[in-house]
């Protein structure tokens, strides 16, 4: 059984049509199948959308995009900036690039990474994740780690997890990498909770 962060999807497609105003933009969504949150944008990307403090002119990351709500949403707020939109699902990726086409988001780049692997020497102001949990907490925290060694001085990661599924110990991960009084949590809300964490300046 292939899961949504397997490079290859075996099961049959079930393309379903999604519509959602996030953060005041009118977005349609194909998904499909074997990827994550098929049915409808999850609970816990809507509560990071809704907080993401995006610069106009930011380069942006968008690590396991799936179809592409945060992502899409993202470069409608970088408006000036760009998104990279990353993800292992090559089903996603390809959704992803429909979904950019249908709402006219061409802002974008859209390539296949296992994490951030294949992202060279690329530096980003803004790195965004609702990270897949149940590829386990060290794929999760090798996330974090790779988001900081890919985030410019001054820059920022958000993620949104919930506190039953490791909240606490992706809290204490991300002051190990960050330092003390660099990672803030944004918003608590129906047991999901979106943290920030910046990067030191220097």
């Amino acid at each position: 059984m292939a899961h949504y962060y397997s490079k290859h999807q075996e099961v049959g497609h079930d393309r379903k049509q999604l519509q959602f105003t996030l953060r005041g933009y009118p977005l349609r969504f194909v998904s499909d199948a074997g990827v994550f949150s098929k049915d409808s944008i999850d609970y816990g990307s809507r509560v990071l959308i809704e907080q993401l403090d995006i610069p106009s002119n930011a380069k942006v990351l968008d690590v396991g995009c799936g179809y592409g709500p945060i992502g899409l949403t993202a470069a409608k707020l970088a408006s000036e900036g760009h998104v990279v939109m990353v993800d292992v699902n090559d089903r996603a990726l390809a959704l992803a690039r429909e979904n950019a086409a249908a709402n006219g988001i061409s802002n974008v780049t859209i390539q296949a990474s296992d994490g951030l692997t294949a992202l060279g020497e690329l530096r980003f102001d803004v790195i965004i994740t609702n990270p897949p949990i149940r590829a386990g907490k060290e794929v999760v925290h090798r996330i974090f780690e790779e988001s900081y060694e890919h985030l410019n001085a001054g820059g920022c990661l958000w993620i949104v997890i919930q506190k039953k599924q490791g909240a606490p110990s992706a809290e204490a991960k991300l002051l190990t990498l960050f330092g003390e009084g660099q990672v803030t949590e944004v918003v608590k809300d129906k047991g999901y909770r979106v943290f920030r964490a910046t990067k030191e300046l220097g």
